[in-house]
């Protein structure tokens, strides 16, 4: 094996991916929610950053493309972080979503958790961190990891790309959800869980209509010179 080469293999790369993103994760993020609060949550982001570096670093072979990869999502972090600075005065409206969707349907879902992650992590410099900050990174890391997933048939049809704009803005509402619960109740209830989503509807709604409207106009002219960079480059 040359020195372009991971040691993994792709089957424990694959198994390692998913450990990560679904167990390890949340097992952070819950436990750090709900034993860290206030007082240690920036463990809780460190963690965080750690195992989206590892996520990020299984999902390709060879060094060369990994590199070439980071330098994309340092790009469209960078794009989805003035895109939520702009968008500040707007609650709700904001491209991130749909700048983590791009980057893993014409990258990889390994790239879009990246984004997502980062792009929670570094745009709370500018509106706050907190302990909800691993819960920030990891709802927009798996909705970019599940649309990587999903991105043949993301890529080829504008609706189901709308759809999933919609899905993804009720999935981060209702994850952040649980951060409102273990925040104002120190443990997990559910009817306090229900009355939070009952809440944060008008929220939702916001999210979802704002995900549809960014992933329509920006999907596919992002993502034609994501297809073209990709085949030139071999990412």
């Amino acid at each position: 094996m040359g020195p372009e080469k991971w040691t993994l293999s792709e089957k424990s790369r694959t198994i390692l991916r998913w450990i990560t993103a679904l167990v390890l994760m949340p097992l952070l993020v819950i436990l750090g929610g709900w034993k860290m609060g206030d007082r240690f949550y920036a463990w809780g982001i460190l963690g965080m950053v750690i195992l989206t570096q590892l996520l990020f670093l299984t999902g390709f072979e060879k060094k060369t493309i990994g590199s070439r990869r980071l330098v994309i999502a340092a790009v469209l972090t960078a794009l989805s972080v003035l895109g939520r600075i702009l968008f500040a005065p707007l609650p709700g409206f904001k491209p991130i979503t749909a700048m983590v969707v791009i980057a893993a349907v014409w990258i990889s879902g390994e790239t879009g958790f990246l984004v997502g992650s980062l792009s929670a992590l570094i745009s709370n410099f500018f509106s706050g961190q907190g302990p909800w900050t691993p819960f920030q990174m990891f709802a927009w890391g798996m909705i970019g990891l599940i649309a990587g997933l999903l991105a043949p048939r993301l890529k080829k049809s504008r609706p189901a790309l709308a759809a999933y704009g919609v899905f993804a803005g009720a999935a981060y509402s209702l994850f952040m959800d649980i951060w409102t619960v273990l925040w104002y109740n120190g443990g997990l209830s559910w009817p306090l869980y229900a009355a939070a989503v009952v809440t944060a509807l008008p929220y939702m709604a916001s999210y979802a209509a704002s995900n549809v409207i960014f992933l329509l106009l920006l999907g596919r002219p992002f993502g034609e010179k994501l297809e073209r960079i990709r085949i030139k480059y071999g990412v």
